[in-house]
Order: C-alpha cells, then structure tokens, then sequence
C-alpha cells in the first residue's frame, strides 16, 4: 500500500506531462498545427465546419510533444475566434490570419500598447463624485445617480469646470501623440481606408439646416437624446418662415450645381459611373422657389372651377366631402349670364398668364426655362410633330385648338424647323448640311430696354421679379421720347435682322407649299362665278393670307395676327376695303343672273333637240 502511493498513476502522470506543453503553445507550434489540419482536409470540402470537425482524425494531426487530443483543445480554443458560418477549408485562412494578427480589425484597441483614450470632463467629474454620491444616497439606482450628477455638473460654475476641462485638453494631446508613435511602430494593424474620389451627393435644405441648427441646439439641451434632437428640429423646420426657407433653398442649389459639375468630371474619368440625377428640392420647396423668383400661378381652366375657387374661399369650417356639392348646387340655379361672365374673367386670367409666363421663361437661363417648359406640357417638337418621316405627319391646327399662345409659338416653331429640314436632299443630309433654324422673334423697344437693366432692378428689389417688372414697366412709360429712341432704333434693327434671317425659310417653305390652285374649292357646277368677300374684314384677311406673308403662323395665330393688323388700319382704310366689296358684290350678281339666264337657256335648247 504504501509503494504504490509513490509511484504515480498513468492519468496523473500524464497530467504532469501536459500541463507544462499546453502551457508552452508558442506561435511556431501554432502555425504548424493549423498547416497539419489544412493539409490533412479532403479536396473540395464542402461540407458544414462541425461536421468536417467531428469526423476529423486528430491523430494524424499530432507532432512533437503534443498528442491528438492537445491539438484538437488548441484548435476548439483558437478557432473560438473567428466566425463558423464557413467550411473549415474556408475557416483555416481566417485562423491562420488571426495567430499571425491577432490584434487587427475590431480587437486592436485590446493591443497592450493601444493608448488610452481620456476621459471627457463630464466623465471626470463623474467618476470623481459618484462614490461620494452613492454613499449619500445608497437607495438610489445608478440611472437616478447618473441624472443628479449630470445636473450638478451642469451647475459647476466655469471656473471649476475649467478644471476638468484642462485636465483633459492635456491627455487629449499626449493620446494623439501616443496614437501617432502606435501608428508607426505598428502600421500592419492600420487598414487605411480607401478614400473614394466620387463626389459627395448634395444634401437637401432640411439636411443643411439641421446640421447648422444641431450645434447650437445641443449648447442647450447636453442630455438631449439622438431622437428628441431629430424631432425638436424637425419641428422648427415646419414652422419656419419662407423667407428663412429660401436662404437653404439657395444654398442646396448652389451646392447642386457644384456637383453636377464634379460629377461630369467624374464621369468622363469613369465612364460607367451613375448620375445622381435626384433634385435636392422637393415639390413644395421647388414651388416656393419658383413663387419666389415671379413665376405666375396657373389660373383655373374653366369658370366653374373659378367660381369654385372663390366661393370655397368663405367656406373654411365645411367639410371638404360637402365643398363641392354646395358650389355644384350654387352654379345650377345661376343664370347663363353670370356663368358666362365667370367664363370671361377665366379666359382674362388666362391670357394674363400667358403674357405673365412668357416674361418670366424669358428671364430664366436656359436650364431653368427647360424644366419650366417641362411642367407646364410643352414638350417643344413633340407638340408640334407627327410622324416624324413626314412634314404631312404634323398635328392639324385643330389639335392645337386647346393650346396657350406660348405652347402654339412652340408648335410653330417646330413644325418649321421640320419642314425646312424635310426640304433637304438625301446628298445634303450626308453632306452634314446643318439645318436651318428658325430665326429668334425681334423684341420691342422696351423689352430690349428691360433687358439691359434686369439685373439693377433684380438687385433693388432683391430677386423679387414681380416687383422688379413692374417698376421696369412704369419707368418705361415715364421715359422721355429722346430716351426711348436709340431702344427704337435697336428695335427696327432686330425686326430688320429678322426678315433677313426669315426670308429663305419662307422661300423653302413656299417652294413645299401645295400650288395655289390646288388646295381651293372648286366651284359646284362649270360657270359659276367665285363668290366675293362678304365684308372689308374677309377681303383684308384673304389678301393677307395668299400673299404668305403669315406662312410662319400657325392657323389660330393667323386670325389673331389678322385682327391686330385690322384694328390698327384707320377708318379711311377701312372704308376703301368696304368700298372694293360693294362694287364685287354688284359685279358678282350681274355675273351670277347671266350665269343662272344661260343655263335655263342651254337647259330648253336641251328639250328642243331632244323631242325632234
């Protein structure tokens, strides 16, 4: 008995054995025995990392002093590190990188030579009181003591502050020193991140604000949480003023513009890179900014929807289920008379818009007045072009019916760029001919004059273009006739310069025009004699639409071309007009009773020859 009490056990000799080498794992043995494990897994292992690992033969994986069990505890110890969602051939690499860096990536600040970060003077003063704190109050949990003592530390007058503030600025700048020498010696635990050369995405003007507005907020509310911050601000942003508004507005525009410019050199760089197309303004802001810059507001389309608009006015404290019933009921029992005079003040408003948007397209640069022309449908070409083989595939006038002036001028516009260009040879289109465009509407006198100055008034007014225009218009009319002379000349000018630039449009498009004889009626019956204008009016109209002079127009603009020139024509004129058509009127019934006379003639030798 007492022999064997001396001579150890097999289990106790083996833990004398193995606690010294398992002690004893250096990153040599470390490595050997995860090279012995790779070499030892099968070829296209594609099987779960538990399941390669129970039928594992670890007895084929020991070396030196360390038995098939030793390396399997090795093994579960070191893998613990790393993620397992992998086959073990795929796990291996990441091992094998953690034995070689074990402090890179997440665990780097667990490196013994990592530096310490200091503590914020909040955290300092915390950390110093707390204990003094919790023995006052041992009741207390550790959120109501972290509550008191951010109180009391907002409490501390400055210069106590100043202490704790001090105390930290010192460490702060011996941690960058620190890290800066850790950087160094160890630049293989550093992964540089990559900076892209892409440009940055515009914010938005909420974005811009709330990040000036952030700052301040939290000088004021320091226990303020991530949320509540986002709230309380976005809060403010819905109750700020317009104006307040558009200074943001301006900004992310300015800022969008930049990028638009650093994306486009971006691309050419890198050809298969994606535009951020997205506008940085929504529709709301959009429509603010237009307002802003004297874009007039789309009058209502008809006179219900006018006498809608005004009635719903007073009408605030009924539901919006019951709005219309009651104005649908209103127009019902009004007379035709007051319908009618609701659909005169529409059709007013209308034209005003016209003339109010034509100036406002005007003042835009030319991106602006693209998207402008976008929203309000007029799709440049597309109005006014069918199918684009043909100039016959243009859309009738009487398509163009429903349009504004300013959509019919675009129309125009198109259809003769269309028709001069189909007025090309097959060889000049190869020749890379260009085409001829139509020449730019000669301004008048006083939108030249307007034109000069914009830019004062704009400045005196601050962009307020409303009030810009009006004050340009009343300047205008309060102008000396001297003043107003060399704009006169530079206005003849341009109408010059437009004729000129007009003149082989009108010649290619008269060369394409169907003969004149063509495209008349042709009389009922062989004989007859043409009908003559019934009024001064028609015969003023016919002569202007024969002679081509109004090719350029499309039908509807003809008619309105045609009264203005008439109303200008003076009484004398007129009459003379009058005057032609009494005297073809006379001479038209003679021809027309001479006409009627031969036919009952012709009509009775006729019968005569017939019953002989």
């Amino acid at each position: 008995m007492n022999g064997s009490s001396s001579v150890p056990s097999a289990s106790q000799t083996i833990q004398i054995k193995t606690e010294p080498v398992v002690d004893a794992w250096s990153k040599e043995d470390c490595l050997t025995l995860l090279e012995r494990i790779q070499s030892l897994l099968p070829d296209g292992d594609a099987m779960k990392y538990k399941t390669t690992e129970s039928h594992f033969d670890w007895e084929k994986v020991c070396f030196g002093d360390f038995t098939g069990d030793m390396c399997k505890q090795k093994w579960a110890k070191v893998s613990t590190e790393v993620r397992k969602f992998r086959t073990m051939t795929e796990l291996i690499v990441d091992v094998i990188e953690f034995v070689k860096n074990p402090y890179k990536g997440k665990k780097l600040k667990t490196h013994p030579e990592f530096p310490k970060k200091p503590l914020t003077p909040y955290f300092r003063f915390f950390m110093e009181k707390r204990a003094k704190y919790a023995k006052i109050h041992p009741e207390m949990s550790n959120l109501d003591l972290t509550k008191i003592l951010s109180k009391k530390y907002k409490e501390l007058p400055d210069k106590k502050k100043q202490k704790y503030i001090t105390e930290f600025q010192r460490e702060k700048e011996s941690f960058e020193k620190n890290m800066a020498r850790f950087k160094e010696d160890h630049p293989e635990l550093i992964e540089e991140r990559k900076k892209s050369d892409l440009p940055e995405k515009p914010k938005t003007p909420q974005q811009l604000w709330y990040n000036h507005e952030k700052k301040t907020y939290m000088k004021l509310h320091p226990d303020v949480s991530q949320k509540e911050l986002k709230e309380a601000l976005r809060r403010q942003w819905s109750q700020l003023s317009d104006k307040k508004r558009l200074k943001w507005i301006s900004k992310a525009l300015e800022l969008q513009k930049d990028y638009a410019g650093s994306m486009k050199v971006y691309q050419e760089a890198h050809p298969d890179a994606e535009e951020h197309v997205k506008s940085v303004l929504t529709k709301a802001e959009r429509q603010l900014k237009d307002k802003f810059d004297g874009r007039p507001t789309k009058p209502p389309p008809n006179g219900y929807s006018l006498y809608c608009a005004e009635l719903m006015v007073n009408m605030k404290d009924v539901p919006s289920t019951e709005r219309m019933v009651l104005c649908s009921k209103q127009w019902k029992v009004m007379t035709q008379k007051e319908k009618d005079m609701f659909q005169k003040r529409c059709e007013q408003k209308k034209k005003q818009y016209e003339i109010d948007l034509q100036r406002f397209l005007e003042s835009l640069p030319e991106e602006e007045r693209d998207r402008v022309m976008t929203e309000e449908k007029l799709g440049g070409s597309r109005l006014g072009i069918g199918a684009a083989g043909s100039p016959h595939g243009a859309k009738s006038p009487s398509a163009k019916v429903g349009l504004t002036k300013l959509q019919q001028e675009r129309c125009r516009e198109a259809e003769l760029e269309h028709w001069v260009h189909a007025g090309l040879t097959a060889k000049e289109k190869r020749d890379g001919k260009k085409r001829t465009k139509i020449p730019e509407t000669p301004k008048t006198a006083e939108e030249m004059w307007q034109h000069s100055v914009i830019g004062d008034y704009l400045a005196k007014y601050r962009s307020d273009r409303k009030k810009a225009q009006s004050a340009m218009e009343s300047a205008w009319k309060a102008m000396e006739k001297k003043e107003k002379i060399p704009w006169i000349k530079k206005a003849a000018d341009d109408q010059k310069r437009y004729e000129v630039q007009y003149r082989p449009v009108r010649e290619l498009l008269e060369s394409r025009m169907p003969q004149s004889g063509a495209g008349q009626r042709k009389p009922k019956f062989e004989g007859e004699p043409k009908k003559p204008p019934v009024s001064g009016y028609q015969m003023f109209s016919q002569e202007l639409l024969t002679n081509g002079e109004l090719n350029h127009f499309s039908l509807k603009e003809r008619m309105v071309e045609i009264g203005k020139r008439w109303h200008k024509l003076s009484q004398s004129h007129k009459d003379k007009y009058k005057k032609l058509v009494e005297e073809l009127q006379i001479e038209y019934k003679a021809e027309l009773e001479a006409w009627v006379k031969s036919l009952y003639a012709g009509h009775f030798q006729w019968t005569q020859n017939s019953c002989y």
